[in-house]
């Protein structure tokens, strides 16, 4: 289940209802699906996707999403660095970036308006990042998330990066 931190704040909140109802008032949607489809560490695409077929069909079909992707990062990733780096940069999409966690952890970073705070979402967790919306991904300390990503269109998962520096305060060191 995810645990939100309001660092600036020294706020950490881990009960579902209280996470919901806090990205909600911040126009998140936030929502818990059973992941516990065993895959591989190394599953390809459309083994992750075929897994989850009978729940995501439906899903995109009800909110008119056409493409899914998966990330999936473990610590023998090719060029993890990099990889890294590239998510940890603040930035936007200009369509709702879906993020459907099946295995490990990933942490959304926000910042909306003058506020920062953090989403770690596990297994289960699904995660709507509005479109325009200033946000970076964190790998987490294990490097090891696997995630479903839905858009309308595939030119939506562009970022357009802010450069405004503020991720910086906030990115760990590992």
């Amino acid at each position: 289940m995810a645990v939100l931190k309001i660092p600036d704040a020294n706020v950490t909140i881990d009960n579902f209802k209280e996470i919901q109802s806090f990205l909600e008032a911040r126009g998140i949607w936030h929502d818990h699906w059973k992941a516990e489809e065993v895959l591989s560490s190394d599953a390809s695409q459309d083994e992750v996707l075929a897994a989850y077929a009978r729940e995501l069909k439906p899903f995109m079909e009800r909110g008119g999403y056409k493409t899914a992707d998966v990330i999936n990062v473990h610590a023998e990733t090719p060029n993890l660095p990099a990889i890294r780096t590239k998510f940890l940069a603040e930035h936007t999409h200009t369509e709702d970036e879906i993020r459907f966690f099946v295995d490990g952890e990933g942490i959304f970073w926000f910042h909306a308006a003058e506020e920062v705070f953090s989403v770690a979402c596990h297994a289960g967790d699904l995660l709507s990042v509005p479109a325009n919306m200033t946000h970076w991904f964190d790998l987490g300390p294990q490097a090891n998330v696997k995630a479903i990503r839905i858009f309308i269109d595939a030119s939506g998962w562009v970022p357009n990066y802010t450069d405004s520096g503020i991720d910086k305060k906030y990115n760990p060191s590992y």
